[in-house]
């Protein structure tokens, strides 16, 4: 049977408790136990998939199709375990299910209350397909005491009971601020959260302390005494220079050893940690460094390009350098008076994926600067389409290219997909239909142009499969145009319906791509296009 481990958080947001969840998996995984990783999120939202980047921050997307949290992002790159629908729910989800139940009249002429039917719900998913697992890790969104977040608490707790204590392990991760005025870490956070979440009838078995500062041993047996844990279940937690050293981190403060501790299991052997004292090494002892422009228009809030930032890392870790990011609004390049300046010192651009028309003639001045410059490019999704947006322009003469994304076009390079082909078969879509849920999404195959640069990249295969997220695609009707003018078509659909990949043949490096590759990468797995753009910038470092 597989064993739970349930994460909460208390005090304040943002504690890193998908960051731990993940970690935790790895040195779980490192010491030979198959994992997963779910996560639990409290708003009314069905998924995160009509949300404001600068709400919520990137929506991950899983083969599957599913339009997840971006911890599921941190639970891929720390244990390369694929997401799938089952392992995101939310609120929204649950109560949409319920309430179309009992339209149907499944509850026969039941009560539908919170209790039973809602915490049954969230119980049904934490216990899904687990039958092959050692260990199944359950994140909580949000803090303890808030309302929207009961049910899920009152669901736990109901099945420590259920599946039986010696199955269940509570990891609460809490704040122990430092007080610069008084010089001291400061416990009673940590000890009113942990009060709440008793009151609520969870006592936790291992306790984890964000601190900025070192967390002294008589603080540890002080929080240990007010909060009913051992002194060895109080773990500190420091920031990191990189994400990728938190598990070595968390492993020598003994996390992993107090988690097996709690469920009775005693340590077979020492964990395999060489996979992430290899990436610490190349992080920590770089032989180089490239600096990326990214161009989009959330670059005030990068958690809306999480995964792209960390595959960029990847990249750098591939090629045994540091990654310099700087983010630039599109709006920068737009206007009389465009600060292409900023584009010059850099090594490479990249234009990642986004929706609506601000900024986007900023984006394509970005790439026009790239291309005739002969500076590596790099254009995901929405960025690809600029690319081919760009090329019709400045190349090939026609002036009014663009997207009917933007509104209504005399040439529309780029346009609404309303049907595609899947495994199952024609999916079909609306112009004025529902947005959530309705995009191309998930895995999708692609073959590749023999001979071309990216079947290069992706070491000589002819077909690959990547995931998508958009609702709009290149018009095929202009691919001879567009290839007139050097701009090759070297990915398509099976059928050769979707333009897939472009490329410039004669660039150092000019590669879009429709999908999204950044959602693949892993630190100990980067994904080859990221390897082989850093590695051009790299290049270019070395010209200018």
């Amino acid at each position: 049977m597989a064993r739970f481990i349930f994460i909460t958080g208390g005090v304040v947001s943002s504690l890193g408790k998908g960051l731990m969840a993940a970690s935790l998996a790895a040195l779980l995984q490192a010491r030979g136990y198959k994992v997963r990783i779910r996560k639990f999120d409290p708003y009314l939202n069905v998924d995160p998939g009509t949300m404001s980047p600068y709400q919520h921050g990137e929506v991950y997307v899983t083969d599957d199709g599913a339009e997840t949290d971006l911890d599921l992002g941190h639970y891929e790159r720390f244990t390369g375990v694929p997401g799938r629908q089952s392992d995101n729910v939310t609120s929204g989800r649950i109560y949409s299910d319920i309430l179309a139940k009992e339209r149907r009249g499944d509850f026969l002429g039941a009560t539908v209350q919170v209790i039973p039917h809602v915490t049954d719900a969230i119980k049904n998913f934490a216990m899904s397909d687990v039958d092959d697992l050692d260990f199944v890790l359950c994140e909580i969104g949000g803090t303890v005491g808030d309302i929207e977040s009961l049910p899920f608490i009152e669901a736990i707790r109901q099945l420590r009971n259920e599946v039986g204590e010696e199955n269940v392990s509570f990891v609460h991760v809490t704040l122990v601020p430092y007080i610069a005025a008084a010089g001291e870490l400061k416990t009673k956070p940590t000890q009113h959260s942990v009060r709440e979440l008793t009151s609520l009838g969870i006592q936790p078995d291992i306790l984890v302390c964000r601190c900025e500062q070192p967390l002294p041993q008589d603080e540890r047996n002080k929080i240990a005494l007010f909060c009913n844990v051992r002194k060895e279940a109080v773990i500190p937690a420091l920031d990191a220079k990189s994400i990728y050293e938190v598990p070595l981190n968390y492993h020598d403060e003994g996390l992993d050893r107090e988690v097996l501790r709690s469920f009775g299991i005693a340590p077979r052997h020492a964990p395999d940690l060489s996979r992430w004292l290899d990436i610490a090494e190349r992080i920590e002892h770089p032989e180089g460094e490239v600096t990326i422009g990214i161009v989009g228009k959330y670059t005030g809030m990068q958690d809306a390009y999480k995964s792209l930032h960390e595959a960029l890392v990847h990249g750098g870790i591939a090629n045994r350098v540091k990654v310099n990011i700087r983010w630039l609004d599109s709006e920068l390049f737009e206007g009389e008076r465009p600060d292409i300046d900023q584009l010059e010192p850099l090594h490479a651009v990249l234009v990642p994926g986004g929706f609506g028309s601000r900024g986007s003639e900023g984006k394509i001045n970005a790439i026009r600067f790239a291309r005739e410059r002969k500076v590596p490019f790099f254009g995901i999704c929405l960025g690809m389409q600029m690319a081919c947006i760009e090329g019709m322009r400045h190349l090939a003469g026609v002036k009014t290219a663009s997207t009917t994304e933007f509104g209504e076009t005399a040439e529309p390079v780029v346009g609404l997909i309303t049907e595609w082909m899947t495994e199952a078969g024609i999916e079909k879509r609306e112009a004025g239909g529902n947005l959530g849920g309705t995009m191309r999404l998930g895995a999708y195959p692609a073959r590749l142009l023999s001979g071309s640069r990216v079947a290069e990249i992706y070491g000589g295969q002819s077909s690959i499969s990547e995931r998508h997220r958009h609702r709009y695609e290149v018009n095929g009707h202009y691919k001879d145009v567009l290839e007139k003018d050097g701009l090759i078509f070297s990915g398509e659909s099976p059928d050769g319906l979707l333009p897939e990949i472009v490329e410039r043949p004669d660039h150092p490096w000019f590669i879009g791509v429709q999908f999204h590759p950044e959602l693949k990468s892993k630190p100990f797995d980067p994904h080859p296009l990221f390897s082989s753009f850093i590695a051009a910038a790299l290049k270019q470092s070395r010209l200018v």
